[in-house]
């Protein structure tokens, strides 16, 4: 949506005067059966997405490093990070990479050739949105927005990559106001410090955040509530170069990759930041490394209402996980017990990538979990003190998704109607038959899934009129959401294995209103933790960070309230934008803004724009 974007782009603004009266809470509030899902007459009918990757100057190009030895690790990469890490107020993008693989192999033998420049790295892209802004504001240009342009910094960065490249995740561990950068590998992982100059540094050995094993997904959330972002990490199987097996596909008895069910998995990692720069590895005292799943995917939530952070972990073929936390470091697993372990059928099934959201707008999260051809994606909805039902079926979700496997997934409001919408990254992981009979060299292809949530009844798959975005069969795995073009609706990012990666521009949010909130504190600081010094040498805690976990409740006159979460985590392998974008379809009244902060303390604030982005300071509203 481009109508707004000169009122974008302007210092955002801060609020801090008492709530109006009025309003309906989410918690409790039934929603409003009439507007759910509600076309605006004269919409476009234009596609809602474009693809502009290349227009944009992304030319990442994934390498899975293949030999024909069908390496179980080659088929699962890789992902991506949205993090402002130059703090000029848009997104940039980071893109996970891979290598060759196997001992002693080089570039030369792999069967899919690697794209330039080479040696294959993880990349670091600049949006300079807000650049051009100001560059094209100095020449007196006010009627259109500059295009959408990203820039190749990796060089300049200091970030070098090693390792097989799996996943990201981002956020502010040393709280010094400047977005850090996590890597999951197969192999080991990397921490990488913002220095706030534009470049980062490798702490890694020294930080105790990593990993010799086979990490996948990250969630960055402050368990303890203590103010330092404390992070967890996923690990998936004990695959390696030594133990790998030869797997038969079932019809052709050709060669093909192995079930993870032939591996053991390996303990999820759970990691309390000391707020000195170090991590320390709680899994065991915390309750996290008492059961391992084969973790892909992961999300963090108030999943029983308590105010405390929990953890819902997506396992490939073994039972999810619901980590709830007990207020004292401790977790306790109670999936099974909540009705969001295995399908509605009993059974396990192959969790990869996992999304949490209050789709159904009664004021608590519900989730939704990918998973393998022949199963069906589930939708677990949350009865609001922490207890699930499989409405998979009920809501229209089941038999669209059998002929895929879902990977990335996330809730996204993509026409701003002020209901969440879902996207799905689809890729097979074992060869499709009737794609190898053709000729395909990669014959894992299949189509991405936009489902419209409409009426009030069910959701609606509209990707065959999405677009020519949506058109390509490719080997889906991560996805991104994030309004990278800041102009109030909710882009995407997919990366394909051993494909090029996409920026999904979405254009459909047009005649719909919205507001953007960035949430910000001085998190340790305001839990009367001292100020303290990093083992870099620089100070820390007393800087504004992204308030991850923070709840947000936008009242409006009349109709029920509307809820989000500010969260980076989520999806499969990858980290999303921390702020929180709603649509609030076709009035832009707004009663009031109701954050509750990570630490229990709640503010409230009135007088809050629609139709453009707006920073919220802790400490700066009306207490409640």
């Amino acid at each position: 949506m481009r109508l707004l974007v000169s009122r974008l782009l302007v210092a955002p603004a801060l609020f801090s005067i008492p709530a109006a009266v009025g309003t309906i809470s989410c918690r409790g509030g039934a929603p409003d059966a009439g507007a759910r899902g509600s076309v605006r007459a004269g919409a476009s009918p234009a596609p809602p997405f474009i693809e502009a990757a290349a227009a944009a100057g992304i030319d990442f190009v994934h390498f899975n490093g293949m030999s024909g030895q069908h390496y179980l690790c080659e088929m699962m990469g890789a992902g991506a990070a949205l993090f402002d890490y130059d703090n000029d107020g848009d997104l940039d993008l980071f893109l996970v990479q891979g290598e060759m693989l196997g001992p002693g192999r080089t570039i030369q033998q792999a069967l899919l050739s690697p794209k330039p420049p080479l040696p294959p790295a993880g990349r670091l892209y600049r949006n300079e949105l807000m650049e051009d802004d100001r560059s094209r504001r100095s020449a007196g240009a006010e009627s259109s927005p500059p295009p959408l342009r990203f820039t190749d910094v990796t060089a300049s960065s200091g970030i070098r990559t090693a390792g097989y490249g799996m996943g990201a995740a981002a956020g502010d561990f040393d709280n010094d106001g400047w977005i850090d950068l996590y890597i999951t590998n197969f192999g080991s992982n990397q921490l990488w410090r913002n220095n706030g100059d534009g470049t980062f540094t490798d702490l890694t050995a020294r930080s105790g955040a990593d990993d010799p094993r086979w990490s996948t997904s990250a969630a960055i959330f402050d368990f303890d509530r203590d103010g330092w972002l404390d992070l967890f990490v996923c690990n998936y199987v004990d695959f390696t170069f030594a133990n790998h097996k030869r797997c038969t596909a079932s019809l052709s008895r050709a060669q093909d990759y192995c079930s993870p069910l032939a591996y053991s998995p390996l303990p999820n990692r759970l990691l309390h930041n000391r707020g000195d720069g170090t991590f320390e590895d709680v899994s065991a005292a915390s309750g996290i490394a008492s059961e391992s799943g084969g973790a892909l995917g992961v999300v963090s939530g108030d999943f029983d209402g308590d105010g405390w952070p929990d953890l819902y972990v997506a396992n490939d073929g073994r039972p999810n996980q619901l980590w709830i936390n007990r207020h004292d470091g401790t977790f306790v697993n109670e999936a099974m017990l909540a009705g969001c372990a295995l399908s509605g059928e009993g059974k396990a099934e192959a969790g990869m990538g996992v999304a949490a959201g209050d789709f159904d707008a009664d004021g608590d999260e519900d989730l939704f979990v990918t998973n393998l051809t022949g199963e069906s994606n589930r939708l677990y909805v949350n009865d609001g003190r922490g207890r699930f039902s499989d409405q998979t079926s009920a809501e229209g979700l089941s038999s669209s998704a059998q002929p895929y496997t879902g990977f990335g997934t996330g809730w996204i409001d993509f026409d701003n109607d002020g209901w969440l919408d879902l996207f799905i990254a689809n890729g097979a992981v074992t060869a499709i038959e009737a794609e190898a009979r053709a000729g395909d060299p990669f014959p894992l292809r299949q189509p991405r899934q936009l489902f419209r949530h409409t009426a009030g009844k069910s959701f609606e798959q509209i990707s065959s009129a999405s677009g020519a975005a949506f058109s390509p069969w490719e080997v889906g795995r991560g996805a991104a959401f994030g309004d990278l073009d800041n102009d109030g609706d909710m882009d995407i990012v997919v990366t394909n294995n051993n494909g090029p990666a996409r920026l999904l521009i979405n254009e459909s949010g047009a005649g719909r209103h919205w507001i953007g909130l960035r949430l910000l504190g001085k998190a340790a600081s305001r839990a009367g933790k001292p100020r303290r010094t990093s083992q870099a040498g620089r100070s820390a805690g007393d800087a504004e960070r992204d308030m991850l976990g923070a709840w947000v409740e936008v009242m409006r006159p009349g109709r029920p309230a509307l809820c989000r979460r500010a969260r980076s985590d989520g999806s499969y392998l990858c980290s999303n934008d921390p702020r929180v974008l709603i649509g609030l379809g076709d009035s832009p009244r707004i009663g009031a803004v109701q954050v509750n902060w990570p630490d229990g303390r709640s503010e409230e604030w009135s007088g809050v724009s629609a139709d453009r982005w707006t920073s919220l300071h802790e400490g700066t509203g009306q207490g409640r």
